[in-house]
């Protein structure tokens, strides 16, 4: 007999606002992929499998039959308005709570205007490179980045759930372990401002991001890593969770959690690191997303290695509230496939089945992040 597993509802340890306005539908479909460019000429994005989870999961939730052709779906949306929209579909998610990544650039909604739209609660996420970026607009030299940066994270710490670092995107995850010297330090930071100064805004100093992630270090609040898979401004070759090994060594015994994010297709890397270091954490959100339909086969084998008490639900999902239900929906089908499957087998007990799937979808979250 198959066993039935009830999921609470779910915390999104790690996601961003939605687009507050109307999309067309070239618009929409940007953000179905991770790519920076359109479609290929005589392709669309909608035939993907984020695309094809779309329209099977969405569109009951706004009175329309699931599968429906695209075109239905977006005149439907349009003839609903975009915040009628974003609160049926977060209200039929099944989330209950949202850590909301702050720190991407756009007309999106704030932790508070997504959460009154889902009916749940909120925290924030901040993004330390974003926040140094904002810190040295005000700042005229090298000690006074160096000091506003330090002011901005502890003041930051006071509320938020955790910080996140992109520096996977900025320069790769093989950087040195230890702590930068505060000389280092200054110059390094005097270096970036003057390079502002001549127009480039972006922090991508190693160095710095060194230091950023060690003020975070500092706070004791856990600190999540983009690893994995993302948009082309990375090299995937180095978003390989295994080129933290030192850095995670170094990290050992401070006090802080680290959670590896997305991890695809190093998810297995992910989940050896996890395995051995008491300290680290992984996620599964994202790369469900976009493996669709097969969503169980990827989750199998994070559970291969990843202890189960270590593993977060999240969706990522950014700018299209659409992705908050194709995220929880493949999420949930996965947990059931696979731990289902397992209790079928005799391998697990349904009890034990029912416990980690609640570990997984919210308990786990709850405990790391500290929440009520």
């Amino acid at each position: 007999m198959a066993v039935v597993i009830e999921l609470p509802p779910l915390v999104d340890h790690h996601c961003h606002g939605v687009v507050r306005g109307e999309l067309g539908i070239a618009a929409f479909e940007t953000y179905l992929t991770e790519s920076d460019a359109p479609a290929a000429p005589g392709t669309t994005f909608f035939d993907t499998q984020t695309g094809f989870a779309v329209r099977r999961w969405c569109p009951p939730l706004l009175g329309l039959e699931a599968h429906c052709p695209q075109a239905s779906y977006l005149a439907r949306r349009r003839e609903l308005g975009a915040y009628e929209t974003t609160r049926r579909l977060l209200r039929g998610s099944g989330i209950g709570t949202y850590l909301v990544d702050t720190g991407l650039p756009g007309h999106l909604t704030t932790p508070a205007e997504l959460a009154a739209a889902g009916g749940g609660a909120e925290r924030e996420i901040v993004r330390l490179e974003r926040l140094a970026e904002d810190v040295a607009g005000a700042c005229d030299s090298a000690g006074a980045l160096v000091e506003g940066i330090a002011e901005a994270v502890h003041t930051a710490a006071r509320t938020a759930a955790g910080f996140k670092s992109i520096a996977a995107y900025r320069h790769g995850l093989a950087l040195a372990p230890e702590p930068p010297a505060p000389g280092e330090v200054r110059h390094a930071a005097g270096a970036w401002l003057e390079a502002r100064g001549a127009g480039r805004v972006r922090l991508d100093d190693p160095v710095m991001l060194r230091h950023l992630l060690w003020t975070a270090v500092a706070t004791g609040l856990p600190l999540q890593l983009h690893t994995g898979f993302g948009d082309p401004d990375l090299r995937l070759d180095h978003a390989d969770p295994a080129l933290l090994t030192d850095f995670v060594r170094s990290t050992a015994g401070t006090g802080t959690d680290l959670v590896l994010l997305h991890c695809y297709p190093y998810h297995r890397q992910a989940a050896y690191l996890a395995n051995v270091f008491p300290h680290v954490h992984a996620d599964v959100g994202l790369a469900l997303t976009h493996v669709g339909a097969r969503a169980g086969a990827v989750l199998a084998e994070f559970l291969e290695l990843a202890p189960f008490g270590k593993l977060l639900f999240s969706t990522d999902a950014y700018g299209l509230p659409e992705l908050y239900v194709t995220g929880a929906e493949a999420f949930r089908g996965a947990v059931r496939e696979v731990l289902g499957g397992w209790v079928a087998d005799g391998a697990w007990s349904a009890a034990d089945a029912r416990r980690v799937a609640a570990m997984l979808a919210a308990d786990n979250a709850r405990r790391l992040y500290r929440l009520p």
